[in-house]
């Protein structure tokens, strides 16, 4: 397959600077995935530091990132949904393709999505681009850390189902399939038949594959592998205005997988996409996770630490004893255990409210059921693209219960799995369960500790 490792030291001239002065047609680098390889962080950094980008002669089409989302969906032909506010996306790539041919040295587009392009489409792009210098650059990374990191990515796009469910799909029945890039996983993941899409169609020189860094390296070394491709410094800018793309820890993502089984079917996928995985997931979420690793970090298969002769901790807590968890700094944890199925809310675990007529209920009393209900209200008011706080605030008094067990319902099929899956057994009630803080709680200073709330 004509492609080549991309890992030279950042000194080293790259493709764009090849030719000293920039002189003649333009050169487009066309970053075309994997998902989950560090792509956002890279958007990100180009985007945030656009000027500083643009004075040495590397520019990025469009007005904003979602132009070049927006350009992968027109690309691929998928069908905009009549409930998005959003305005079409037809004609998107063409647009951004003149744009990239007008650069004067370096052009770069780049989104995750394109990785997911079939043989038609793929030429179609580079077609389009062809009076300048096309480069095809596709990030990737080990399988082992991508697996986890991307089914968090599917919980945060509406998945409710379990990781290992997730995985027996995709390493046991997709895996051997001879066509296995009509599962989603295996279409952006695939790596060779990625590369084969899109490396027959420029010489071997302009194919560029750059590995990841190892887990817990700094995020600068992927950008100076980057940077060298563009032929420009990666110390001229600032890396700190880029979102880290952080994975949530696992109390969290539990949570957000039960969010999804409780969320009614009503809310709207753009609805979502701003009100749960930006706002909930991205800010509320991520940023319960401490900045630096816990001294003793939870593993699976393994002990405390890594180290696989250490006994390992056992997740979730076990019935009958107590919940063990750090405390935000300036929180106030509350720790209780309950006999009640349905924590403080007084309600039992069969009481539910229907939302419709043929509509799943929204179950009260049982994780993601409070912020499920605020969600539907908020969607229904119609406001596109607004944060709603209270949809914070009903996800905060949730996490009450995020080890509570909740009555599944069956989640809708992920692109690529024939229908949806029994539900798993039903853990015990007798649990454990983490009271998140909430600004009310909070002591005043001088004042006393308020009264713990009624059992």
């Amino acid at each position: 397959m004509p492609s080549r490792a991309h890992d030279e030291s950042p000194s080293t001239p790259g493709p764009a600077q090849a030719d000293g002065s920039g002189g003649g047609s333009p050169r487009v680098f066309l970053h075309v995935g994997e998902p989950k390889t560090g792509t956002t962080f890279l958007q990100q950094v180009m985007w945030r530091n656009r000027s500083e980008l643009a004075a040495q002669g590397v520019v990025l089409p469009g007005h904003h990132p979602q132009d070049h989302y927006r350009a992968s969906q027109d690309l691929r032909g998928i069908p905009k949904l009549a409930s998005d506010p959003a305005g079409s996306w037809t004609g998107e790539w063409d647009i951004l393709a003149r744009q990239a041919r007008q650069a004067t040295r370096v052009a770069v587009i780049s989104h995750e999505l394109f990785s997911a392009a079939d043989p038609e489409q793929a030429d179609r792009a580079v077609r389009s681009l062809q009076s300048a210098e096309v480069h095809i650059v596709l990030t990737v990374r080990d399988i082992a850390t991508l697996l986890p990191a991307e089914w968090q990515e599917t919980v945060k796009h509406r998945n409710a189902r379990g990781f290992q469910d997730w995985l027996e799909d995709v390493i046991d029945r997709e895996s051997p399939s001879a066509d296995r890039r009509q599962f989603w996983f295996w279409r952006v993941h695939d790596t060779l038949a990625v590369l084969g899409i899109w490396s027959r169609l420029v010489p071997a020189e302009q194919v560029h594959v750059i590995t990841t860094p190892v887990r817990g390296s700094d995020n600068a070394t992927l950008w100076e592998r980057f940077a060298s491709l563009l032929g420009v410094d990666p110390g001229s800018v600032d890396l700190t205005r880029a979102r880290p793309n952080v994975s949530l820890g696992m109390a969290e993502v539990e949570f957000l997988r039960r969010l999804n089984q409780v969320l009614p079917d009503e809310v709207p996928d753009w609805f979502y996409m701003w009100n749960v995985k930006e706002a909930v997931a991205h800010q509320a979420l991520a940023a319960r996770r401490p900045p630096h690793p816990p001294r003793r970090p939870r593993c699976l298969g393994q002990g405390a630490g890594g180290n696989p002769h250490r006994r390992p901790e056992r997740l979730p807590v076990r019935p009958g004893r107590r919940a063990r968890r750090t405390p935000a700094p300036g929180a106030v944890a509350a720790v209780r255990q309950s006999r009640r199925p349905a924590g403080r809310t007084g309600a039992r675990r069969g009481d539910s409210r229907r939302v419709g007529a043929g509509r799943q209920p929204v179950p009260q009393g049982v994780p993601g059921g409070q912020a499920a209900a605020r969600l539907r209200r908020v969607a229904r008011a119609g406001r596109p693209g607004r944060v709603d706080r209270r949809v914070l605030a009903a996800a905060q008094a949730d996490g009450a219960r995020a080890q509570q067990p909740v009555p599944r319902r069956a989640p809708p099929a992920h692109p690529g799995v024939a229908g949806p899956r029994a539900p798993p057994r039903t853990a015990p009630r007798d649990r454990a369960f983490l009271a998140w803080p909430t600004p009310s709680r909070l002591p005043r200073p001088g004042g006393t500790r308020p009264a713990p709330p009624p059992a």
